[in-house]
């Protein structure tokens, strides 16, 4: 899908994004990182926050490009499609696998418990930590005035 069909579907709106909220939304992205890895948490509660994490680096990348995401059914893997839409090929392969963790992290929050595995709490950790590192080179090369 592409930004004007996005945009004519009223799934996302145009948006001016600042280096204050940015900014906001990296320490989100910082705190739930360095939460993520805290070993007295559950894994199911370290996987959900990672996956957070993960959102929210989405967010950043999607607001960058000039848009936010409706609240609409679905928002969290829009968010994530948005964040493909503005990186590129580059980022296919993390979008992906955050698909398929919105999935276990939706039955974490409401449905069930010890979900997650510590495997899995790790890996979340470590591909959201990469991703939050592709977009803020892709922030600082394409959109430095938001660095």
């Amino acid at each position: 899908m592409s930004w004007k069909k996005l945009l004519a579907a009223r799934k996302i709106h145009t948006h001016h994004s600042s280096k204050q909220e940015l900014d906001e939304l990296r320490a989100v992205v910082r705190r739930d990182l360095a939460d993520a890895a805290l070993p007295a948490l559950s894994e199911d509660r370290r996987f959900a926050t990672a996956y957070n994490a993960a959102l929210q680096v989405a967010r950043m990348a999607t607001a960058c490009s000039g848009y936010r995401v409706a609240a609409v059914p679905g928002h969290h893997a829009l968010s994530f499609e948005c964040a493909a839409l503005a990186l590129g090929k580059q980022a296919d392969r993390l979008v992906l696998f955050f698909d398929g963790c919105r999935r276990k992290r939706n039955v974490i929050d409401y449905t069930g418990v010890q979900i997650a595995t510590s495997t899995e709490a790790a890996e979340l950790l470590q591909h959201t930590r990469e991703f939050s590192a592709l977009v803020e080179s892709w922030i600082q090369n394409s959109h430095p005035h938001l660095s």
